[in-house]
């Protein structure tokens, strides 16, 4: 047991996983403050927390390379830095949007799949044009049929989806490396 601590204790793995624990607390209180204003909290709008997770990609993997690398980053460290607090922040907010969807208000995620709804059948004629009426038959059926337990693999999909870009950029811009070796 105390090697597994140890091995999380890593700063490659402690930071980002502190930092991705603190970034999917904030997006949750995001998620919170849109139930709070009434806005559909599941909605699309809901995509502008990913900015939460750019700014903290970017403050932790300054920390990093200030504070343990004294400078020096290498690619491979920030793109685990960014790819492991993408991925803690995501699973946590999953988690706490189901807890909240089933445990305090499930009228959320019955508005959710009632905008699901309205959303696939105003493109039934374009799904149905491309991809045939099977295919939104499908559609249909899974959209009656969802549960609460979709929002934690839907979060995590989506999350990983938009860091690509993000986080290779973010490892780009903050990589240095002590070339004095080949020198």
């Amino acid at each position: 047991m105390k090697s597994m601590l140890n091995y999380f204790g890593h700063p490659l793995l402690k930071i980002p996983l502190l930092a991705g624990l603190a970034t999917g607390v904030l997006c949750f209180l995001y998620f919170l403050a849109l139930y709070a204003l009434g806005v559909p909290a599941l909605g699309n709008i809901r995509v502008l927390d990913y900015g939460i997770h750019i700014i903290m990609m970017i403050a932790t993997i300054w920390y990093y390379r200030k504070h343990i690398g004294h400078g020096k980053l290498h690619l491979w460290e920030g793109l685990t830095i960014g790819y492991v607090l993408n991925t803690m922040a995501a699973l946590i907010t999953g988690w706490l949007i189901y807890l909240f969807v089933t445990q305090v208000d499930p009228g959320v995620f019955a508005e959710y799949v009632t905008n699901s709804k309205k959303l696939l059948l105003d493109g039934k004629s374009q799904i149905t044009d491309q991809f045939g009426p099977e295919t939104f038959a499908k559609q249909w059926d899974k959209v009656l049929t969802m549960q609460p337990g979709i929002l934690l693999p839907d979060e995590l999909t989506k999350k990983t989806a938009l860091a690509v870009l993000p986080v290779l950029i973010i490892s780009l811009i903050f990589r240095k490396q002590d070339y004095s070796v080949m020198q």
